[in-house]
Parts: C-alpha cells; sequence; structure tokens
C-alpha cells in the first residue's frame, strides 16, 4: 500500500470515528494555545465530508478555542510575570506586545474580536487580557463571538459551496480578511465614537 494510500485511508478512518468531535475540540485548543497553525486547512475538508455534523464540527472547534483562550487568559494573568518574556519573543516583540497592551486598555472588547477573525495568532490577545487583567467575561463573550464568525462561517461556506469551499477561501482568502477586519474596524469606530 502507498503512503498516499495509507494517508487516504487513515483520513477516511478518522473522519467516520466516533472520536472525530472530540479531536476537532483537542486540535482547535491546540491551535488557539500552543500550535499557531490555522485550523481551516483541516476543518474545510472535514466539514466537506461529513456535511451531516457540519454545524456541530463548527461548534466543537468554537468550544475548543474557547476553552485554550480561558488558559492563555490564565496563563497570561497568573505567570505573566514567570514566562511573559519566553512568551513575547516567540510569538511577538516587546514593542508589539507593549502596544497590544495599551489596546487592551483602551478598546480590549474590540481588539478580541479583532484579533479572533483576523489571521493572526489569537495568543496575543490571550496574554494581553490576562496580563492587563482585562474583565475575563468581556473577554470570553468576545473570543467566542470571533471565533464563531470564524467556524460557522466557515461552516456557512462548505453549506451553500460544498465541494467548491476550499477552492473559494482559496481564492477569496485575503479579500474576505479585509473586508471583515475593515467591518470589525469600522463598527469597533461607530461605537467607540457613540
Amino acid at each position: 500500500m502507498s503512503i498516499q494510500e495509507k494517508v487516504k485511508k487513515k483520513t477516511h478512518q478518522f473522519v467516520e470515528s466516533k472520536y472525530m468531535l472530540s479531536s476537532i475540540t483537542t486540535a482547535s485548543f491546540l491551535e488557539s494555545t500552543i500550535v499557531p497553525i490555522p485550523l481551516e486547512a483541516v476543518l474545510v475538508p472535514l466539514m466537506q465530508a461529513r456535511r451531516d455534523k457540519l454545524w456541530l464540527i463548527s461548534l466543537m472547534a468554537t468550544l475548543g478555542c474557547v476553552i485554550g483562550a480561558l488558559f492563555g487568559y490564565a496563563m497570561g494573568y497568573f505567570l505573566f510575570d514567570a514566562v511573559g518574556d519566553w512568551i513575547i519573543s516567540t510569538f511577538s516583540t516587546p514593542e508589539q506586545f507593549e502596544n497590544i497592551k495599551q489596546s487592551m486598555q483602551k478598546q480590549g472588547f474590540w481588539f478580541v474580536i479583532t484579533l479572533g477573525i483576523v489571521p493572526v495568532p489569537f495568543q496575543i490577545a490571550m496574554l494581553a487580557a490576562g496580563a492587563t487583567k482585562y474583565s475575563l467575561t468581556l473577554f470570553l463573550i468576545a473570543a467566542t463571538i470571533s471565533r464563531s464568525i470564524r467556524y460557522f462561517g466557515l461552516a456557512i461556506l462548505v453549506y451553500y459551496a460544498g465541494d467548491k469551499a476550499e477552492k473559494m477561501i482559496r481564492k477569496h482568502k485575503t479579500k474576505t480578511m479585509i473586508i471583515l477586519t475593515v467591518f470589525i474596524i469600522t463598527v469597533w469606530g461607530v461605537v467607540s465614537f457613540i
């Protein structure tokens, strides 16, 4: 059996496995905490293969990410003094992190929503929220909203585009991220102005 056939067989076994949903939750947790690699590369093909569980896959991915966000917030809150320098050097620079902390203090809710949607490591928002002692409730609401937009948006795309979803994402990902970012920043500005 060739390597490609083995991978195909393992992928099919995973897609049909009773552990598929818990694995998605775990992968989403890991993606939001220690592995800054977008989960979309796995989610879209999985959603296409299991359209019967499309909304549940989105829910479990969102749940894993929110649990990961809570973990990241706790790290920022309790351990930032001990591990903050290592985390900053791994995911950012001291100057970027200082800007992020200032943004958290001024506009934390919208800042978290924006970083939760755009393809920037979400770990930055989690650690900054915890390190600045930002409201946990508002942080979790913003993280849930942003990640729901991201994962349920993928589900909606797969629901309507079917097998063409991956091709559409590749073709329009940059434009979509720009439009979403501009929209969120516009809403953020309007709300701040009012």
